[in-house]
């Protein structure tokens, strides 16, 4: 329930806790406040089960978690059944994005039969996505600064 609370975090929650209830005070506020959570955790796991039970046995291995998006993408995602991982194996975004920026620039692209050349040679009008453009060198002419 804590796992983001470092030792430093916590240190500072236990004085602030006892400047601000007492020594006298800080145990009974420590029960209750221990006592809520176990209340709150007793209401959750009734509510989830009442759920459980009026959705019926067609739901039986449903689980809450499952309805955080994160985890639903991620185990859609594995799913064989509907062939993402082929879909998204079978896309390089870095080959899409350098034909744009060729079609764009007016320069031919590869044609899709032919073999996709690695990184290490570049072919004729091909962009290179992982280096910054190289952008040309303006000579200004030298400062004077009795002229201004």
């Amino acid at each position: 329930m804590f796992n983001d609370i470092g030792p430093l975090e916590l240190v500072t929650l236990i004085v602030l806790a006892v400047l601000v209830f007492g020594p006298d005070k800080l145990p009974k506020v420590i029960q209750d406040v221990t006592r809520t959570i176990r209340k709150i955790r007793e209401f959750s796991e009734s509510a989830k089960q009442d759920i459980r039970q009026e959705l019926g046995p067609e739901f039986k291995d449903f689980e809450f978690e499952d309805l955080n998006p994160k985890t639903f993408i991620r185990k859609q995602l594995d799913n064989e059944e509907l062939g993402l991982k082929e879909i998204r194996n079978g896309f390089d975004l870095k080959k899409e994005m350098a034909e744009v920026t060729d079609a764009v620039h007016g320069r031919e692209t590869e044609s899709p039969a032919a073999p996709a050349a690695g990184p290490a040679s570049s072919g004729a009008g091909r962009v290179d996505m992982t280096k910054k453009p190289e952008t040309p060198r303006v000579e200004h002419p030298p400062y004077d600064a009795d002229a201004t």
